[in-house]
Formats: structure tokens, C-alpha cells, sequence
């Protein structure tokens, strides 16, 4: 089967058992999945990987670092990206420890084809839903940084809910001023209320001033 050159998904593979990669590969490329496999943790950090919503299903013994070490490897790094463990060899504190990790399932060997299914795309939507909230942070705070130092420092305050006269008397200036930069960063943020703005602001983590 040809691959498709910019797959819309991904599932990457590790397990250094060859004939359950390919098992595990002709499941998952039979319902329109792509799909990249590796023998070993350190492959897969060798790898290239395309930048797009996917989920690793992760063998927990394997050669050189662990599945489950390598989950704590992949969570120090920064790298996010939802895992299915899979073992022959499971027990209840391995199971915990990495659904406490943030695991997104734990399937003993032989795996029933239908819950691997479910936790590929139980993986694949959170995947999808990270990126689609770190893409509204990341373009959130390209508009928080285009507002001027003021007006940075206005917006808390605005977003408390106070009055042009009280943020003046707060930070020293006119009321006149406080209504401009109130209107100059409710533009450059996009905000159409109030309430869309205090939404910007939280999801940002800025501070809220109360009086």
C-alpha cells in the first residue's frame, strides 16, 4: 500500500517484536490510519515525525530504555504525545504508574483489536485538541505582545471589570487615557465583549487586579 506523502494523522509503532508491528500496522492502515513503526525507543528519537494530531502505542519492555521510562523521558522533554501501553507482562502498579503519567490506555497482550482501535483514536482526539488549544494560546499571545506597555498593563484591569476612573486613579493617569488604550487593546486582542476579553485574559494566565 502507498503511503500518503502528508498524512492527516499518525500512529507511531514501538515494539521490537517485527511480526506484531506488522500486525499492529496492517490493523490500524485498514481503517485509513498512516503509520510508522520502530523496534526501539531510541529509533524513534532518531526519527523525523510529521507534524500533525497523532499517538504512539508503546511496547512496555523493550531493549535499552523501558516503555514506561521512556514515557517519563518524553514528559521531561516536553514532548507530548498521547500513549497506548501494551504489554504481555503487566501488572496492577505498572498500569498505574502510567495512567498517573498520563497514559491513555493499558492493554495486555493479546490485544482485543476493537480496544486498541478505541484508544487510537481516543489518543488521536486528545492529540488534535491539544494542538488546536496550544494554536489559540500561541495566536492569543501574538496579540497580547502587539499591544504597547501600557496597554499591557491596562488589560488586567479591564478585565476585572473596572471603571476608566478607577483604573486611572489605580495606575496615575488620565480617564480619557484609560478609555483609548481601553479601546486600542480590545481591537488588537479581537475581543467583542467584555467577557470575551476576561476569557483572553485567564487563558493567558495574566494577572486580574481587584481593588
Amino acid at each position: 500500500m502507498k503511503v500518503p506523502a502528508d498524512p492527516q494523522n499518525v500512529v507511531f509503532v514501538i515494539d521490537d517484536d517485527a511480526s506484531l508491528r506488522e500486525s499492529l500496522s496492517s490493523l490500524l492502515r485498514s481503517i485509513g490510519l498512516h503509520v510508522e513503526l520502530f523496534d526501539s525507543a531510541a529509533q524513534f528519537l532518531k526519527s523525523k515525525r510529521p507534524d500533525v494530531p497523532s499517538c504512539l502505542v508503546l511496547d512496555v519492555r523493550l531493549p535499552g530504555l523501558s516503555g514506561l521510562d521512556f514515557q517519563t523521558e518524553l514528559i521531561k522533554n516536553d514532548v507530548h504525545v498521547p500513549i497506548i501501553f501494551i504489554t504481555g507482562h503487566g501488572d496492577i502498579p505498572m498500569s498505574v504508574r502510567a495512567m498517573k503519567a498520563g497514559a491513555i490506555e493499558f492493554l495486555t497482550k493479546p490485544l482485543r483489536e476493537q480496544d486498541l482501535l478505541d484508544a487510537v483514536q481516543a489518543g488521536l482526539d486528545r492529540d488534535r485538541a491539544r494542538r488546536e488549544s496550544d494554536k489559540t494560546v500561541t495566536e492569543l499571545r501574538s496579540r497580547y505582545d502587539s499591544l504597547t506597555a501600557r496597554e499591557q498593563e491596562v488589560i488586567g484591569y479591564v478585565a476585572s471589570g473596572l471603571m476608566n476612573k478607577q483604573i486611572a486613579g489605580e495606575i496615575g493617569i488620565s480617564e480619557i487615557t484609560v478609555k483609548v488604550h481601553r479601546g486600542n487593546l480590545m481591537r488588537k486582542m479581537g475581543a467583542k465583549s467584555l467577557a470575551d476579553l476576561v476569557r483572553m485574559v485567564d487563558t493567558l494566565g495574566i494577572h486580574r487586579p481587584q481593588l
